[in-house]
């Protein structure tokens, strides 16, 4: 998985392409996929989040975490995949502001909620959902087993 990475949050904050990167390539394996995927992920603050939200949701309010699929399906359209080329998987935006009040009202690290930020979007590109009780179980039960329920800081 290639991580095309942008750090648009004011402060620096850590080798986060690489945790994404290693958090991405256990997933897919966890899901025995074997696709090659490019996916783009951008931190960024509240304010730019509440922004694109409204802009491209029409939900004029910030959010934790958005995730635009490059993939999905449009009728009429002809997908080519080729071995060779990695599949555009799609873009993951992640407020860094909301990363740290999420931590702290979870009671849990601020790398264990960017990590989960990013899984839950992830998951989001690979066709999970949790719009049903049903769907929210199994989004939420691999979430845990892919991130653990316990996640230590250089994971």
């Amino acid at each position: 998985m290639r991580i095309d990475f942008n750090n648009e949050y004011p402060q620096e904050l850590g080798n986060y392409r690489q945790v994404y990167r290693r958090l991405a390539n256990k997933t897919l394996q966890h899901l025995h996929i074997i696709d090659h995927y490019v996916l783009e992920v951008d931190l960024v603050d509240n304010d730019r989040i509440h922004e694109i939200n409204r802009d491209y949701r029409a939900i004029d309010r910030e959010t934790d975490v958005i995730s635009f699929a490059f993939n999905d399906e449009v009728e009429g359209e002809v997908k080519i995949k080729t071995d060779d080329l990695p599949m555009l998987l799609g873009n993951i935006i992640i407020s860094v502001d909301r990363a740290k009040s999420q931590a702290l009202e979870y009671g849990h690290s601020f790398h264990r909620e960017m990590k989960f930020l990013f899984l839950h979007g992830l998951l989001h590109l690979l066709g999970y959902d949790h719009q049903t009780k049903e769907d929210e179980k199994e989004m939420f039960d691999l979430q845990d087993k892919i991130l653990g329920k316990r996640i230590m800081k250089n994971d």
